[in-house]
């Protein structure tokens, strides 16, 4: 019986075992950070799925911390980056240390808030982008199956930003994340990941990234 049922394990790597993170049906981005790299499922950033980030502040690496994956997406996959109303212009030679391409990127400013959902939501499912970045006004857990979905169909790295108050509230994405900084550190937790819960923080060096 052990024989057996170790031989469906080898050959069903979507059997989940306690304690390992749980394996994905789509490859995963690389995070770039390889004690990163080790806590999520895949080896890296879920595809076809959503990712949600809280920083406790403005410009503390937000963009830094998905740059290497976004570089290597930029080289590797021809559609585009999208990023959907971020909250202050983009500094493209930042960008470019980053490694990103930065043809292939696509900025989307919705001019009412109530537009940024619908928007993210239309990139995300095009199947145009390999990669969506975008700033939510508010999100509800509605909206937030609605951009999953459509991160599944389009075969999409979903990322989005809400307000560090969403914390308190369930969340439909893969992945969920919050950023914070101490001593002039970088401090990443996995609150939520397929397979398994919260980790302990985790110290990166996003000026490295």
């Amino acid at each position: 019986m052990a024989a057996a049922l170790q031989s469906l394990l080898e050959r069903s790597p979507l059997i989940w075992r306690g304690g390992a993170p749980a394996a994905v049906a789509r490859p995963s981005v690389p995070t770039g950070f390889a004690q990163l790299d080790r806590l999520l499922p895949g080896g890296g950033w879920p595809s076809g799925a959503l990712t949600e980030l809280i920083a406790e502040d403005e410009g503390i690496g937000e963009v830094s911390l998905f740059g290497p994956a976004l570089a290597r997406l930029s080289i590797e996959d021809e559609r585009w980056i999208a990023f959907v109303a971020p909250p202050h212009f983009l500094y493209a030679p930042a960008l470019a240390n980053l490694g990103i391409d930065l043809a292939r990127i696509v900025l989307i400013r919705p001019t009412r808030p109530q537009e940024t959902l619908w928007a993210a939501e239309q990139t995300l499912r095009s199947g145009a982008a390999s990669a969506v970045l975008a700033w939510l006004p508010a999100p509800n857990e509605r909206s937030l199956r609605k951009l999953s979905l459509a991160a599944e169909t389009g075969r999409a790295m979903g990322v989005y930003f809400p307000a560090a108050q969403a914390m308190r509230h369930a969340t439909p994405a893969a992945l969920r994340l919050r950023l914070s900084t101490r001593d002039g550190k970088s401090l990443l937790t996995i609150t939520k990941r397929r397979g398994g819960g919260e980790c302990a923080p985790l110290a990166l060096d996003l000026r490295a990234a």
